[in-house]
């Protein structure tokens, strides 16, 4: 079986002791002490699962992995997030949008075999994005043909008016995935779900990986967890649904050991309109309202 390296993300950067952010990389950056970067290189690992080419040459040399089984859920999230990615995107007409949340080294815009007329918007710490990317370039890696891939820094002061500056269109079907982006409170990831409800179209999903402390309270907890998540996300206008690591990874002909994971995958459908179909909607009713007046007028 082919194995390769996929550095993609550490999903947030509190608390440091996590016992995933400790057991999967032990390596001393050569080119940059960044602290996004150290974070987002030490989610580094083996991907039985799907093969990487590019992400071989963002981890620095010399770097000693090793397994656990929280590296395999993380294993079993990225391959489930590529599938649900792509199955979205091949059955969308004409433009294709996709927005990765992540932490800058996030390879799928390159290695995965996105159809055409697919526009990837990355969001991402700039800093990292600017290391990643020209690392990316030096080997080769390059976005499929008539696709577009553009970046948006996530320190952007209003991230959906810079989607927008970008060609993002709310009233186009999308579908957004979170992976990696280093959140630092409930309050940050909060504002990120504001932003999605505020971009995406009704019927549009958004699925990912979270930290399982965003819940405050105990993972293993499912009933307080799922209602936790239930309530957030159906506040901002989404029909949430916890997905279970184990079946996704029976489905894939893997096994999970039982015990505690600090994560939770998900799958989100938008059940309201976007803000630009709120917008379409005010224009389209005042004109009909105008040209009924004109008609009573008359």
């Amino acid at each position: 079986m082919g194995f390769s390296l996929r550095c993609a993300s550490v999903l947030v950067p509190f608390p440091f002791n996590n016992k995933r952010n400790r057991g999967l990389l032990r390596a001393q950056l050569s080119d940059e002490n960044d602290p996004l970067l150290r974070l987002a290189i030490n989610s580094a690992s083996l991907q039985p699962l799907f093969m990487d080419p590019y992400a071989g040459c963002l981890v620095p040399p010399h770097t000693r992995l090793n397994f656990e089984n929280s590296s395999k859920h993380y294993c079993i999230a990225t391959k489930f997030i590529d599938d649900k990615l792509l199955r979205t995107v091949n059955h969308m007409d004409g433009l294709k949008q996709v927005v990765l949340f992540s932490d800058g080294m996030d390879t799928r815009p390159y290695r995965l075999n996105w159809p055409s007329s697919t526009i990837i918007f990355d969001i991402s710490p700039e800093r990292v994005y600017q290391n990643a990317i020209e690392k990316l370039q030096d080997v080769g890696a390059k976005i499929p043909r008539s696709c577009l891939f553009l970046h948006i820094p996530l320190e952007s002061s209003n991230i959906q008016e810079a989607l927008h500056m970008k060609g993002f269109n709310g009233n186009r079907p999308s579908i957004l995935a979170i992976q990696g982006l280093p959140l630092m409170t409930l309050v940050s990831f909060k504002e990120i779900l504001l932003t999605v409800s505020g971009m995406a179209m009704d019927g549009c999903l958004f699925l990912g990986e979270l930290p399982a402390w965003l819940a405050e309270t105990k993972i293993g907890t499912k009933s307080s967890t799922e209602k936790w998540m239930d309530n957030l996300f159906m506040s901002n206008g989404f029909k949430v649904d916890m997905v279970s690591y184990h079946k996704v990874a029976k489905s894939l002909g893997k096994a999970l050991k039982l015990g505690d994971h600090k994560y939770i995958l998900f799958v989100a459908e938008q059940l309201r309109f976007s803000d630009d179909q709120m917008e379409t909607w005010k224009i389209e009713s005042q004109r009909v309202e105008e040209d009924r007046k004109g008609e009573d007028f008359e």
